[in-house]
C-alpha cells in the first residue's frame, strides 16, 4: 500500500481537527448531552468510517479495503468494552453527569495518543523482526483468556495503582466543577475529577496492549492501523451516551472479544511459522504446510463473533428480567399478606 508522507500529514491533521472540534463544539460546556444529539453524531461518525473504507477499497485494492474493515470491527469491539470500564471508573467516582462528556473526551484524546505510540513502535518491530508475530500471537492468545474468565474481576478505580496516587498526592474529598485542582485553606490538592483522569489514562495503557497487536493480526499496513483505530475511537463519547444503558446488558461481549482475540492470535501464529527464521522451529525455514487465514474470512468471524455475542447477551438479560418479575410479584403478595 502506497502512502506518502502527505497523505499520513493530512490524515493526522484531519484526525486532530475532529477533535479539536468536538471540544470547542460539544464538550467545552458542560452539559449532558440528549438522546437524539448523540444518535446523529454517532450515524455521522460511523458513516463517515464506512465511506473511509469504501474509499480504500477503491483506492488502493479491496484486499487493503477487507482489512480495514476487519480492523475497523475489531477496534469498534474493543473500545466498546473500553467504555464499560470508562462507566465503571466514572460511577466508581461518582462523576456528575455534566462533566462525563470532558472525563470521555480527554480518556478517548489519550487512548488514540498510547495507541498512536503502540502503532509506531508496532510497525517498527515488524519490519525489522519477523519472530515478533511469533510474541504478537502468543500475547493475544493470553489476553484472550484473560478477557474471557478475569473481565470485571477488579475496579479500576480502586485498585493498587490508584491507592498509590492518593498516597503520593493530596486529594480533596468534593468535586471542583471539572477542575482538576482545588486550593483549599492554602494548600493546594487534586480533585476526584483528576483521579477519574489517570485511572482513565491507566485503563487506556493496558486496552492500547490489546488493541495493537489485535489489529496487526489483521494487516500489516501502518495506514490502516492508525485509521481503523482513529475511526473507531472517533463517536466513541457519543456512542456513551446513546448505549449506556445498554453496555449493561451486553454480558457477553468480553467473551466474544475473547473469541476474536484468539482467532487473530492463532492467524498471527500461523502467519509466524510462513515468516519464520529463527533457527530452532524447521530449522530456520518458513513453515506452510498449514495455509494463512485470508482476510475476508477473518472480517466473517469477527462479524458472526460480534452479533452472536450481542444477541445471546440480550437475549439473556431480557430471559433474566423475566424470570425476576414472577419473583418479585410472589415476594410483594407474601409481604402484603
Amino acid at each position: 500500500m502506497d502512502v506518502t508522507p502527505l497523505i499520513w500529514i493530512i490524515t493526522i491533521a484531519v484526525t486532530i481537527v475532529f477533535f479539536v472540534y468536538e471540544f470547542f463544539a460539544h464538550v467545552r460546556t458542560p452539559h449532558a448531552p440528549t438522546i437524539g444529539e448523540s444518535a446523529r453524531w454517532s450515524v455521522f461518525y460511523i458513516g463517515l468510517a464506512l465511506i473511509f473504507g469504501v474509499g480504500v477499497g477503491i483506492v488502493s485494492g479491496w484486499t487493503y479495503g477487507g482489512e480495514y474493515f476487519a480492523g475497523y470491527l475489531t477496534e469498534k469491539a474493543l473500545s466498546v468494552d473500553n467504555l464499560f470500564v470508562f462507566l465503571i471508573v466514572m460511577s466508581a467516582f461518582a462523576v456528575p453527569k455534566i462533566y462525563q462528556q470532558k472525563v470521555l473526551m480527554i480518556g478517548i484524546v489519550i487512548a488514540l495518543i498510547m495507541r498512536g505510540i503502540f502503532i509506531a513502535v508496532g510497525a517498527t518491530l515488524i519490519s525489522n523482526f519477523s519472530w515478533v508475530f511469533y510474541l504478537f500471537g502468543a500475547l493475544l492468545l493470553f489476553l484472550a483468556y484473560r478477557q474471557a474468565f478475569t473481565h470485571g474481576d477488579s475496579n479500576p478505580a480502586d485498585g493498587r495503582f490508584m491507592r498509590l496516587v492518593r498516597r503520593v498526592v493530596p486529594v480533596s474529598e468534593e468535586y471542583n466543577g471539572d477542575k482538576l485542582f482545588a486550593r483549599i485553606d492554602g494548600r493546594r490538592f487534586v480533585t476526584p475529577m483528576f483521579l477519574v483522569i489517570v485511572a482513565i489514562g491507566f485503563v487506556d495503557l493496558i486496552f492500547a496492549v490489546d488493541s495493537i497487536p489485535a489489529i496487526y493480526g489483521l494487516t500489516q499496513e501502518a495506514y490502516i492501523v492508525f485509521t481503523a483505530n482513529a475511526f473507531a475511537l472517533m463517536g466513541l463519547r457519543q456512542l456513551f451516551f446513546l448505549i449506556g444503558g445498554l453496555l449493561e446488558r451486553l454480558v457477553y461481549l468480553a467473551q466474544g472479544l475473547a473469541v476474536i482475540l484468539a482467532f487473530i492470535g492463532v492467524k498471527l501464529l500461523i502467519h509466524a511459522l510462513h515468516k519464520n527464521e529463527l533457527p530452532f522451529i524447521n530449522g530456520g525455514d518458513p513453515f506452510k504446510l498449514i495455509p494463512e487465514i485470508p482476510i475476508w474470512l477473518s472480517l466473517v468471524f469477527i462479524v458472526v463473533t460480534i452479533a452472536v455475542a450481542t444477541v445471546a447477551s440480550l437475549a439473556k438479560t431480557r430471559r433474566d428480567a423475566r424470570d425476576v418479575r414472577p419473583v418479585d410479584a410472589a415476594t410483594d403478595t407474601g409481604d402484603d399478606r
